[in-house]
């Protein structure tokens, strides 16, 4: 039988012979590329592979209010490994040419490979020039090895900022199993500060490009004519609140103490400044950080990396009365014109509470003047628990403030059922609060909280959600977007703020004031002095301020632990930092962008 398609036995016999011809020219083809020239044709296709290099996006740079630049990007050397073509026995020389452990090494690739064996593992990032020179010359001996030059962090600015800014840090493998498909072994990722709040804003968009690779590991050119390659996508820039002078005066200010200073704009919640002392050199982090530098950093004594401005919840002493001040008048549970005689010191309950010295009879704006602990007792017995925690609650206390950072404590504002959990019920007595009226006690705050309760203060009761990121620019596209942070009004009359205002007006310039180290000559500033007890040293140093009186433009919390009195310590920081915001900064404008689209608030 034939094929009648063809129409014809001699047709079909024709286009036979035709195939059979056909297939004797392949074969012949065939036997030339296997056979005769085996050496040419048989190498080029063992030697020629087509690997995936990924292209890091350049992380967002971070601008001060005025546009100057704190972090950007440099160029570092990285050396990978392709896990399926390169051989186990390479790893004691690989290691030592990179002055690696080579266990670490083979922890690096096996993490790799139970991902993927065809992606490339980063074995070490930011090696030295005779480090990449010694790889290169011995690139031979290896397979599947390269190098390449990936973007690092480098911090410009001369504030160092390190617990605003945070920092970069190779991921960890806990990290790998929480945030996503995006990462790989040895990608960098922010690691706290703004790096990781705002982490997949200013990473970008990875890019892959895909490459003709010879057996020596050398690029011969790109893979179909680069149709496969996909471009890596900058991440977007973040403009700050903070003054970049502010921020490092107030980190000198801080040196060789620990404590935190935490500086507002109280007509909207911008941080200003905010420092951590002692703090770090972020820079440690932008390359290789070895772990010899790690470990130094977290099992310092003074703990470097912890963040004392947004964590450290401490009892906030005097500096709290103005909560109690605030109940009491609010409450109409007193007026200005009801007084209680200081002798020093007071009994109740068979305990002796004391004062730093006899104030005679004195009022509630007098009280807070001179900071006299035996009216603040007196005046707690009076309003009572339940009313004081409200209003503590009410200024913010007891609950984290929602700054754009991710470490934050809420500190503690006790309340009767609080006490009842840790004491039990009926087991504490009205003595107990007389501890809680001077900020003493279960009660606890961060540097933080009390910059936002002496805003609302100034301001006549808005508050503002503190925040450091004032806008986002997209640098594909030019778009700014504004970030977008919560406000409210306290329920409490101005005429109490005014009273309230008023004691702390006559704190720094009054004839018995306990802050006078904080007068500036021209400028007005008001403020109280906290001294909290330490059972484990030297007392803590508290001062609050703002300035100026009538139409504040910076509210501030500064904290010096084991300093003994904050009027002495404290207080001349402060008063350093506003005679140089308000008089001494060169007049700059802030950038202020033409164009831009309102974000959601949750942009991180």
């Amino acid at each position: 039988m034939f094929d009648a398609e063809f129409g014809s036995r001699s047709r079909s016999l024709m286009m036979r012979g035709v195939v059979v011809l056909a297939l004797l020219g392949i074969g012949i083809k065939l036997g030339d590329m296997q056979l005769v020239n085996e050496v040419i044709y048989g190498k080029k296709s063992e030697d020629i592979t087509t690997r995936i290099f990924v292209q890091q996006p350049l992380r967002g740079e971070i601008f001060d209010r005025y546009g100057n630049v704190m972090v950007e990007n440099g160029p570092a050397y990285e050396v990978s490994v392709i896990p399926n073509e390169f051989k186990s026995d390479q790893i004691g020389p690989l290691a030592n040419l990179l002055q690696m452990d080579s266990v670490d090494i083979a922890r690096r690739i096996k993490i790799g490979i139970a991902i993927s064996p065809y992606l490339p593992v980063r074995l070490k990032r930011d090696i030295s020039f005779a480090a990449l020179s010694a790889i290169e010359e011995h690139l031979k001996d290896f397979s599947g090895v390269y190098f390449d030059i990936q973007p690092k962090r480098v911090y410009v600015g001369k504030a160092k900022a390190a617990h605003i800014l945070g920092f970069t840090k190779e991921i960890s493998e806990q990290q790998l199993e929480t945030l996503g498909d995006y990462y790989q072994p040895g990608d960098i990722v922010g690691y706290n500060g703004l790096e990781a709040s705002y982490e997949t804003i200013l990473r970008g968009q990875k890019g892959y490009k895909y490459l003709a690779v010879n057996a020596q590991g050398q690029v011969v050119g790109s893979y179909d004519d680069g149709r496969l390659d996909v471009p890596s996508q900058d991440g977007d820039d973040l403009y700050l609140s903070v003054d970049e002078g502010l921020q490092a005066m107030a980190e000198s200010l801080m040196v060789g103490r620990r404590g935190a200073v935490v500086a507002l704009d109280p007509n909207n919640g911008q941080v200003l400044a905010m420092t951590s002392a002692p703090d770090f050199n972020p820079s440690v982090f932008s390359g290789y950080t070895s772990r010899a530098e790690w470990n130094k950093l977290i099992n310092d004594p003074d703990h470097p990396l912890f963040n004392r401005a947004t964590m450290a919840a401490l009892p906030p002493g005097s500096t709290f009365k103005m909560v109690l001040a605030t109940a009491a008048l609010e409450g109409n549970v007193i007026d200005t014109n009801w007084t209680v005689h200081c002798t020093g010191s007071m009994l109740y309950g068979g305990r002796v509470f004391h004062c730093d010295k006899a104030h005679g009879t004195v009022n509630i704006i007098r009280a807070i003047e001179v900071s006299c602990n035996v009216f603040f007792y007196n005046l707690m017995l009076k309003v009572g628990f339940q009313a004081w925690t409200k209003y503590g609650r009410m200024y913010g206390f007891g609950e984290k403030t929602g700054i754009d950072l991710q470490d934050e404590s809420p500190g503690i504002m006790p309340s009767e059922q609080y006490f009842n959990q840790i004491f039990g019920k009926d087991r504490w007595t009205n003595g107990y609060l007389l501890s809680l009226a001077i900020g003493q006690g279960e009660v606890s705050a961060t540097p933080l909280q009390m910059a936002a309760y002496v805003m609302a203060i100034s301001n006549f009761g808005k508050y503002y959600q503190p925040h450091l990121v004032r806008f986002i620019k997209n640098q594909r596209t030019g778009k700014i977007y504004y970030t977008q942070y919560s406000e409210r009004t306290l329920p409490i009359s101005r005429e109490v703020l005014d009273k309230v205002r008023e004691g702390m007006y006559y704190v720094v310039n009054g004839d018995r004031g306990t802050g006078v180290a904080a007068r500036i000559p021209g400028v007005t500033v008001a403020g109280k002095t906290g001294t909290a007890q330490n059972p484990h040293g030297k007392d803590h140093a508290w001062f609050v301020a703002f300035a100026p009186f009538d139409h504040p433009k910076i509210a501030m919390a500064v904290l010096v632990e084991n300093a003994g009195y904050g009027g002495a310590v404290a207080a001349p920081i402060a008063r350093q930092l506003i005679q140089y915001y308000l008089n001494e900064r060169k007049t700059v404008h802030e950038v202020e962008p033409s164009n831009g689209i309102v974000a959601d608030a949750a942009v991180r």
